[in-house]
């Protein structure tokens, strides 16, 4: 099951406590970022209805790409996004055509969102010939430029200065289209960002670099805490020094996240400079799939946070105002299954890459 009735209970409470008290749990204890909006605007049932069925595909997704790698059927490495689906769900909601998606190696969800074939998606963590790059970048390099995604990067930071080249090609060309940038807690320490964030705030400046900076902050950097990695640990505020503007949101609400994530992008698309948004979320699970002994946190830590479940919290409000029925739970969960066990199974018996692949696309045409 994608959320158990536990899960459901505990989100109860976990929406009683409010989302501001819990990113003040949340480890960004600086203050000074900005939170703006106020309630988020009022979404109809059927539209929450979409938001929560494509947050159970990307759930039942990494669940079953874990299971794959522990029966050592995907190689390379695995982190999944299993917690954190309201941030990508909210962020990419505002995808359009001409946009660009660069993230770091957490992207399997960023694919789904923006339309990848969830079967590519799965066949590229198998290293399959039918996967999304041919069975060539696995887990952590997942591309799609047809649907705007720019990679996933295995490299800390490495993505970040490529990301902010985008935005100013974007602009230099006329459009108002803009970069989404997904960055975690701990590439904000590597020297790739604050180089690319100073460049974003000086093009900024004459509207020329719309970057929107998405700090997926899920409290650790592989097993060191936020307290442990930086003195300061208002993330959003360290964009102050690159004169970028920036607030907090929480992120295990997904509907926080859809309304901050319009606001931003519509006058981002308007004025040409860059925004720094830090979503307060947290990974339920270990930072990667190999990843078995979590002595750097607690499991009381990890139940607290697992009482904001994204899934569960949002269940619980289509639940409590009669867009669903435990019936409606279930069917919604079997017809999520039924295409993750396609998804599956199509990676499962799909081939290997032919010996020649390895020299193709090694140099671009020319």
């Amino acid at each position: 099951m994608a959320v158990s009735s536990r899960t459901r209970a505990t989100a109860r409470a976990g929406k009683q406590a409010g989302a501001k008290a819990n990113a003040a749990d949340g480890r960004a204890r600086g203050g000074r970022a900005k939170e703006r909006g106020g309630a988020a605007a009022q979404l109809s049932n059927e539209r929450l209805l979409e938001l929560y069925r494509k947050m159970l595909l990307i759930r039942l997704f990494e669940e079953a790409s874990q299971r794959a790698f522990r029966q050592g059927k995907s190689g390379g490495y695995l982190h999944v996004y299993i917690g954190e689906e309201a941030a990508a769900t909210g962020f990419l909601d505002t995808y359009r055509e001409g946009d660009k998606v660069i993230t770091a190696y957490r992207d399997h969800a960023h694919a789904l969102l923006l339309g990848s074939d969830p079967k590519a998606v799965m066949a590229e963590l198998y290293g399959r010939g039918t996967g999304l790059v041919k069975g060539k970048g696995g887990s952590m390099h997942l591309f799609d430029v047809a649907h705007g995604l720019m990679g996933g990067y295995g490299i800390v930071g490495g993505h970040i200065p490529l990301g902010v080249g985008m935005a100013y090609a974007l602009r230099y060309r006329g459009t108002d289209s803009i970069v989404q940038l997904y960055l975690g807690d701990g590439s904000i320490h590597n020297g790739a960002f604050h180089e690319a964030a100073n460049l974003a705030g000086v093009w900024g400046r004459d509207g020329m670099n719309p970057t929107l900076f998405i700090l997926e902050n899920n409290q650790y950097g592989m097993g060191t805490s936020v307290e442990r990695a930086t003195a300061m640990t208002d993330l959003a505020a360290k964009f102050d020094s690159y004169g970028i503007e920036h607030e907090k949101v929480d992120g295990m609400d997904v509907e926080a996240v859809l309304a901050c994530a319009h606001r931003v992008v519509e006058q981002m698309r308007t004025t040409g400079r860059p925004y720094a948004v830090e979503a307060l979320t947290y990974r339920t699970v270990s930072h990667g799939a190999a990843d078995f002994m979590e002595k750097y946190r607690s499991k009381e830590e990890v139940q607290k946070w697992r009482e904001r479940d994204p899934i569960g919290l949002l269940e619980q409000k289509l639940l409590q105002s009669g867009a669903l029925d435990e019936g409606r739970v279930k069917a919604m969960r079997d017809e999520a299954k039924r295409t993750v066990e396609e998804v599956v199974k199509f990676a499962d018996e799909s081939p290997e890459p032919p010996l020649a692949e390895l020299y193709i696309d090694v140099y671009a045409d020319a």
